[in-house]
């Protein structure tokens, strides 16, 4: 069974740090090293300056600030145990307004071999090694990890009921137009429905593999001490929960021409001009710098697939990778970027600064769902859940010296 808890959550004080937009930021695996720049220049106090630091010992850095702003009253702990009620309302790239609500609380740990929670990607090992510096560091959990559970037509804010209806603790709007609110949810009954209905789920981590097994090793050093992982938890059966496409970015020079390859990829593809009507499922578009393609998978393609449980074989991302980019052009992971935008992709291959990029759409939430339950794992670099949550709202004090 999943168990959620409330804590006493760590917060900035707004009377020491000011506007609370200046100290938030995303977490530190979407920052780029200009971004990272422009974040400490914002304020003394940004949480970057914890979870992105930029001096040349970043984890004893990161822990003498976290020190030095508990002492100073710029970081101040919640007097009464909570649930963290997050609500944000964000626009998507055509235009569309939404909103996404989940709880922000203590997750106990799990083995993923137990099923309760369950990783939907692979991961890599420099990630996670920096995180657990970090954490022994610290002592603390400054981003939560993100993780999906299955209530249809139970809204978390209907189980909350009253307290939800409150004026929020934190009510500001990001320089992207994102607007954050934060309730602390302090009421026993309403704790315990939440604990309630989240006790048979199983939770589908979204965001923060690196982090939830960062945690796990960390709980293993300490005798099994803490416990638990700060998390979000989001309901994928309401409104808001949202997979943005991971398109493929060739920077290096492709072994052949636009030519050849279209003459190769004819071998494995049903291959058509781009047309105008959306990218259907299964189907890949091409751009290069003289010719734009959509390609649907023939026999050929898709028995390179073989092999592969039917959950990761049904993926966009499994044929592109297994079907073209690997056997056509030698490309792994490692030779290729990304984005999630098709305009900046095509933008990218007409300005020279790709050779190649590869347009797939996001998979479904069913799908993200599916991997999980058969026990699979997608490649890296397969889902992009939008808006990121914001790291600087609450932090969690779990380990040495604070406990």
């Amino acid at each position: 069974m999943a168990v959620i808890a409330p804590f006493h959550g760590v917060r900035y004080d707004p009377a020491r740090v000011g506007d609370l937009r200046r100290v938030i930021a995303p977490p530190y695996d979407v920052i780029s090293p200009a971004h990272q720049a422009s974040l400490y220049e914002r304020s003394p106090h940004n949480v970057i300056r914890l979870i992105l630091a930029r001096e040349p010992e970043p984890a004893r850095s990161a822990a003498a600030r976290l020190e030095e702003w508990m002492k100073s009253g710029v970081l101040a702990k919640d007097a009464t145990p909570a649930l963290y009620l997050y609500e944000q309302t964000f626009a998507l790239p055509d235009g569309t307004m939404h909103r996404r609500t989940g709880v922000l609380g203590r997750l106990r740990l799990e083995p993923f071999s137990t099923g309760v929670v369950r990783p939907h990607e692979k991961t890599l090992s420099g990630p996670k090694a920096e995180q657990l510096a970090l954490m022994r560091a610290t002592g603390a959990q400054l981003s939560p990890i993100f993780g999906l559970y299955s209530r249809p037509g139970r809204p978390v804010r209907d189980v909350i009921g009253a307290p939800a209806a409150a004026p929020p603790a934190v009510d500001i709007t990001d320089d992207t137009g994102e607007r954050h609110r934060l309730w602390l949810i302090t009421d026993p009954a309403a704790i315990a429905r939440v604990v309630e209905l989240l006790a048979s789920e199983t939770i589908v981590i979204a965001d923060g593999h690196h982090r939830y097994e960062t945690a796990l090793n960390y709980s293993g050093e300490h005798g099994g001490r803490p416990s638990t992982v700060l998390a979000y938890l989001g309901n994928i059966a309401e409104e808001g929960i949202v997979i943005l496409p991971t398109h493929r970015l060739v920077r290096g020079a492709l072994a052949v021409g636009g030519a050849a390859l279209e003459a190769r990829l004819r071998e494995s593809f049903a291959v058509e001009p781009l047309p105008a009507a959306p990218r259907p499922h299964g189907a890949v578009d091409v751009v290069l710098p003289d010719r734009r393609l959509r390609l649907r998978p023939l026999a050929a393609a898709t028995a390179r697939l073989s092999g592969l449980s039917p959950a990761i074989a049904g993926l966009d991302v499994a044929l592109l990778h297994r079907a073209l980019l690997e056997p056509l052009l030698g490309l792994r992971p490692t030779d290729l970027a990304f984005t999630h935008d098709d305009g900046e992709a095509i933008a990218e291959v007409a300005a020279g600064r790709a050779s190649a990029a590869f347009l797939l759409n996001p998979p479904s939430l069913e799908e993200v769902r599916a991997v999980c339950m058969a026990g699979e794992l997608m490649p890296e670099k397969s889902t992009y859940f939008f808006p990121k949550l914001a790291s600087g709202l609450v932090f969690d004090l779990v380990g040495p010296p604070w406990i």
